[in-house]
């Protein structure tokens, strides 16, 4: 057996049998990745299509200041929780290659369950808006060519869910991507660029912008507050430990080679488009920048179907952990290519999938499900139990001032959490009063 395959017997990893480290069972593979490949796992997801909203979800409820300080602020504070986190990956003795696994080791059952959850509801909010930003690229290709509005926004939705479920069953875990994550990264490139250099170009030749803050006093305290809950959302996954699972020895230090690479240069091209776009547009920016920008059709075209593409990638990378969970607990081993692996992945994952799609399709309310998954739980699993499983875990050898500063974490983002998702749910029902479910937007 080599280094990083799983022993079948008994699901421990042989690289770790050396060094006497349980691992848990798993039907997918774990130690077989380079740090690079984490560090572009991560970088994929930060810079997938969410970015092309984040001008108008975060920087027209904040403006100039609060919105560029925020962005840096929650990169900072984001990348410290991480590491808190990747540091408790061998803690006990044990490679937690989940993040349950960690939470029900540190607090016990309740919170095995409690975490479980959490990162369901994460992962699935998360997918949502993928397949929501997918079937906005394919529309916004359906309106530079036709214009008799047959087509509507739901319609896209469904294809991109079905093409979605397509690749869900060619690639059966987070490890077999590995081309598909350089694909992605080309993808990213390009319409980031083409967004970039499309903006600044139109911003250029704009008329003096309105950078005010819309909306009434009340909407705006929501919407600040729902912007704040998009920081958050902006640079966490919620599924740090199933992506350090995948790093060979030594997995901390790799695993801090990956966040210091999606902290650094992978954040640059997202920061261009995000301070590009509102430059541009100013308070009348959409929550999808492609659908502000003017240029050539055949440019518009190839940025919007690279984004539709790219967002297909990002989504397995945040299914994953519900794809392991359903092959890890029906046993699904051996070739991918068997029958009867197949037949699962065509109805488990084709099954969740539909259901993701139909919540896509009912609100397809962007940046309100942005704020809602950054609220309900992304704030919860990387800040809020980051800090106090740290305090749990470490706590004899911190003094006061370090023991202090991580409950005044816990608390505020406690606080920061019930707020935001009082925010995006009331955001949700003033937008659901303005459409109908399965709107066009």
């Amino acid at each position: 057996m080599e280094s990083g395959e799983l022993a079948a017997h008994d699901g421990r990893v042989h690289v770790e049998e050396q060094l006497d480290i349980e691992v848990p069972e798993t039907a997918h593979q774990i130690s077989s990745d380079s740090w690079l490949q984490a560090g572009f796992v991560l970088t994929t997801g930060l810079n997938s299509a969410f970015v092309l909203g984040y001008s108008g979800t975060i920087m027209v409820p904040l403006g100039w200041a609060p919105g560029g300080v925020g962005l840096l602020a929650a990169a900072a504070i984001s990348l410290y929780a991480n590491m808190l986190l990747a540091k408790l990956h061998l803690h006990g003795g044990k490679r937690h290659i989940r993040y349950r696994d960690l939470a029900g080791h540190i607090y016990g059952r309740r919170a095995y369950f409690l975490t479980w959850g959490l990162q369901y509801v994460n992962l699935f909010m998360i997918n949502a808006g993928f397949i929501i930003l997918g079937g906005c690229a394919l529309k916004a290709v359906y309106v530079l060519f036709q214009d008799d509005n047959t087509m509507k926004l739901p319609y896209f939705i469904a294809i991109t869910g079905f093409v979605c479920v397509m690749f869900a069953i060619g690639v059966p875990h987070l490890s077999a991507l590995r081309i598909w994550l350089g694909i992605s990264t080309l993808l990213s490139l390009v319409y980031l660029v083409i967004t970039f250099v499309l903006t600044i170009k139109d911003g250029i030749n704009a008329p003096p912008r309105d950078y005010s803050i819309p909306g009434t006093r009340t909407g705006k305290i929501f919407s600040t507050i729902g912007a704040c809950a998009n920081l958050v959302f902006v640079y966490n996954s919620g599924m740090l430990p199933e992506i350090q699972a995948t790093i060979r020895e030594p997995v901390v230090k790799n695993m801090l080679k990956a966040l210091y690479l999606q902290f650094t240069i992978g954040a640059i091209p997202m920061y261009a488009v995000i301070f590009a776009g509102y430059w541009a547009y100013g308070s009348s920016t959409s929550t999808y920048l492609l659908s502000s920008v003017s240029g050539p059709v055949w440019l518009k075209t190839v940025a919007n179907i690279t984004a539709f593409l790219q967002t297909v990638i990002s989504l397995h990378i945040f299914a994953s952990p519900m794809y392991e969970y359903m092959d890890t607990r029906c046993k699904i081993k051996g070739s991918d290519l068997k029958p009867k692996n197949l037949s699962f992945r065509i109805l488990f994952r084709g099954g969740y999938l539909a259901i993701n799609t139909l919540m896509a399709a009912l609100l397809p309310f962007l940046g309100d499900i942005q704020s809602l998954t950054g609220a309900i739980s992304t704030i919860p699993l990387t800040f809020i139990l980051a800090n106090h499983m740290y305090l749990m875990v470490k706590n004899n050898k911190l003094n006061s001032l370090q023991k202090s500063w991580h409950w005044l974490n816990v608390c505020f983002f406690g606080l920061m959490s019930v707020a935001a998702a009082v925010a995006a749910l009331w955001l949700i029902a003033v937008h659901s009063k303005d459409y109908n479910v399965f709107a066009d937007l």
